[in-house]
């Protein structure tokens, strides 16, 4: 297979992140909501995969015609923002105006957020809470906190991502990547179970998310607040 051709099967793997969207959003309209994160899960492994595959096969170079940024970000919009965003509100867990408001926050705040060209740092970071929405809301959907606690963290959230706050990208930041990429594979299953069971309050899985969203959460904040070592010696 020619480097195109690998380069073309990378969009095309991407792409399929659309069709992911659309199998959410249909069941997100029957309320059908355990079926409804099954996919964006499923969309949010393929969001973890194509990223190293395009670098590898160096998709800028071997097939310019499409932008696989500009695509991504589409995708991106409607599985982290669009979807969960639909999701919280019409699921109940936020009821009457506290869900307007959670929605405007979460839409208004979310398309600013992912045209600011200054979102990454210089470690591969996000500058900010990077709207990542889907894993939230599927947190929010298993625990089911009261609806103030969920406007609350939906509040700190949103305001989060226009704070000089550091959130790791699991994959690209290299520091501690030897435990943030395991801790987002085990996300990524604990997530998948919970809604494949449809949110069962006694399932395991809720334990696995509350730990596994605490460190993803906090561990690009705490890098921030603990130097490298190399950059305290350096600077000694």
């Amino acid at each position: 297979m020619t480097a195109r051709l690998k380069a073309l099967f990378v969009h095309f793997l991407t792409a399929t992140g659309a069709v992911f969207a659309m199998l959410a959003m249909l069941a997100a309209v029957d309320e059908k909501w355990g079926l409804m994160f099954v996919w964006l899960v499923v969309a949010f492994a393929v969001d973890g995969i194509d990223g190293p595959l395009a670098r590898r096969y160096d998709v800028k170079a071997n097939a310019p015609q499409y932008d696989g940024v500009l695509m991504d970000l589409i995708i991106d919009y409607m599985t982290y923002v669009f979807i969960p965003a639909y999701a919280l509100f019409k699921s109940g867990l936020l009821p009457g105006w506290t869900g307007w408001i959670a929605i405007i926050l979460i839409t208004f705040a979310s398309v600013i957020y992912f045209a600011d060209t200054r979102m990454k740092t210089k470690d591969n970071s996000f500058s900010g809470f990077p709207g990542c929405w889907n894993m939230v809301v599927i947190v929010l959907f298993a625990l089911a906190p009261n609806f103030w606690a969920i406007l609350f963290i939906v509040v700190v959230l949103a305001v989060a991502m226009f704070l000089p706050l550091r959130f790791i990208h699991p994959v690209r930041t290299d520091r501690w990547r030897v435990l943030s990429l395991p801790m987002a594979l085990a996300w990524t299953f604990f997530a998948g179970w919970a809604a494949w069971v449809d949110f069962d309050p006694a399932s395991w899985a809720h334990w696995g998310l509350i730990v596994t969203s605490v460190y993803l959460v906090f561990a690009g904040i705490l890098q921030q607040l603990v130097p490298e070592r190399k950059a305290r010696n350096r600077a000694a």
